[in-house]
């Protein structure tokens, strides 16, 4: 029976793979780079592990399927979000992602049963028993090393799990009963470079846990003769980049008077302000909290241009995004000046239809360094047009979170050297991710098998498993199949 396996080594940046593989660290990806092929793709806007998993796991890009973030405010104050109208999901609300998520967005789980998902955050349609890492006591262990801020016992968790994934399929096997899709995540890339940064020994550490997982995979699958029938993924969900200097930004709100929640202390009497940090190098900024439909910058301008000026002067902000309606965004940096990128629907047969992109320069700014106006572009061109530029996939990224109906009022993307969320993080970050840069949007895709056609994003992993399955690939989806 054909098997999707997608391994996730959480944070790790191309060049850093790159690296490993060439100098023979890596042996278990240096085989599956020689069988199938390495590329360089995008990743979603916010650049931010949960969200980030969306693409892998249905295909689609996070926003518009109800994960703006890491961190966000519901304006709608649904009762999922009570008491206090804010999500986190970093600690106990995890739990509530797949019901956050949009009951039209099939994961690959629903499509291809049965799976098995290990630090998946995104499990509908797996079985109770088929979540490995989800126990009360593997979620105590995971409390207990984040909390503590021990970096090294994340390394071994990833060891537990990986082992434990590895067990499992030889036991669907050997039972006849193997999974069809197997996700696992495995995150001490991350949590090492956030604590010691990107170019750090003990990365290469975590990035060897990877390795040596894929290799138990690879020889349990060749031995028991089920190897010529698996297809292998190899994906990062981010990238990482120094952070020299913390600029809390709920901390810039409250010193110009405004009553500002931000987690975690997102409760208080008359908010004005919420302050959703991701990364850290993004935020949502809520704005005028008593509204429960979303105003759009046209409502909201008129009070909050000042703030929006003076937020995009200080050198904490690169770009700053001003949402105008679902379809258009107004993008700004402070030296490069304004522009609007905008999406349209058009036709694309069978009753179906896609995006077109446009990017409109305001007085002749350009803001994403793209060289001018541009558009209409479908969403290959428009990938391809950004391709040159420090932000990959600006274009469909931003026009994607922007209309999504739980993003902020206010988007902000880092500027190198920066994040944005200077306290109550038990690992001190010194270095970070989450906002539009190269140095997040880029990730390494490693495929067991050659490529049919180049991938661009890593929302193509997903309709690409399907096609490795046998399976159908439902229509709707934001990444296209390159296998």
């Amino acid at each position: 029976m054909p098997l999707a396996l997608i391994l996730v080594a959480d944070g790790v940046r191309p060049d850093t793979l790159a690296t490993g593989l060439d100098a023979g660290r890596l042996p278990a990806m240096a085989r599956l780079r020689a069988d199938g092929g390495l590329a360089t793709v995008s990743s979603v806007f916010p650049s931010v592990t949960g969200p980030a998993y969306a693409p892998f796991l249905l295909g689609r890009f996070p926003g518009p399927v109800g994960l703006p973030a890491l961190r966000w405010f519901d304006r709608a104050r649904t009762p999922a979000t009570r008491p206090d109208a804010a999500r986190s999901y970093v600690g106990a609300e995890m739990r509530h992602v797949d019901r956050d998520l949009a009951a039209d967005a099939p994961t690959l789980f629903e499509l291809a049963p049965p799976g098995l998902g290990a630090l998946n955050v995104i499990g509908r349609g797996l079985a109770p028993g088929d979540r490995v890492a989800r126990s009360p006591a593997w979620a105590l262990r995971a409390a207990r090393t984040h909390f503590r801020g021990d970096v090294r016992g994340w390394l071994q968790i990833d060891r537990d799990v990986g082992a434990e994934v590895a067990r499992r399929v030889r036991a669907g096997f050997a039972a006849g009963r193997p999974p069809r899709a197997v996700f696992c995540a495995l995150t001490g890339v991350d949590k090492t470079s956030h604590s010691a940064g990107h170019g750090a020994p003990v990365v290469g550490d975590a990035l060897a846990i990877a390795d040596g997982v894929l290799a138990e995979l690879r020889e349990d699958a060749e031995r028991g003769g089920w190897w010529r029938e698996t297809t292998v993924f190899v994906v990062s969900d981010h990238g990482h980049s120094p952070v020299r200097a913390h600029d809390d930004l709920a901390d810039w709100f409250r010193a110009r008077g405004h009553r500002t929640v931000a987690h975690p202390f997102t409760w208080r009497p008359g908010r004005e302000v919420a302050v959703m940090v991701s990364g850290n190098a993004m935020a949502h900024v809520y704005l005028e909290l008593t509204r429960r439909a979303r105003p759009w910058w046209g409502a909201l301008g008129a009070r909050w241009e000042g703030a929006a000026a003076d937020l995009l002067a200080r050198p904490s902000v690169d770009l700053l995004l001003l949402p105008l309606d679902a379809d258009r965004c107004e993008v700004r940096h402070a030296a490069r000046g304004a522009a609007v990128v905008a999406r349209e629907r058009v036709a694309a047969g069978d009753s179906c239809f896609a995006f077109a992109y446009r990017y409109a320069p305001l007085a002749g700014g350009d803001p994403l360094g793209l060289g001018g106006a541009l558009g209409p572009l479908d969403a290959d061109a428009a990938h391809d047009a950004c391709a040159g530029a420090d932000y990959p996939d600006a274009l469909v990224q931003i026009a994607h979170l922007a209309g999504a109906p739980r993003s902020g009022d206010l988007i902000v993307s880092a500027a190198r050297d920066w994040d944005l969320r200077g306290r109550y993080e038990p690992i001190p970050h010194v270095s970070s991710h989450g906002a539009l840069h190269r140095e997040h949007m880029a990730v390494p895709l490693l495929v067991s098998r050659p490529f049919a056609r180049t991938p661009r994003r890593t929302a193509d992993v997903m309709p690409s498993a399907l096609a490795a399955l046998g399976a159908g690939v439902p229509a709707g989806l934001d990444g296209r199949a390159f296998l």
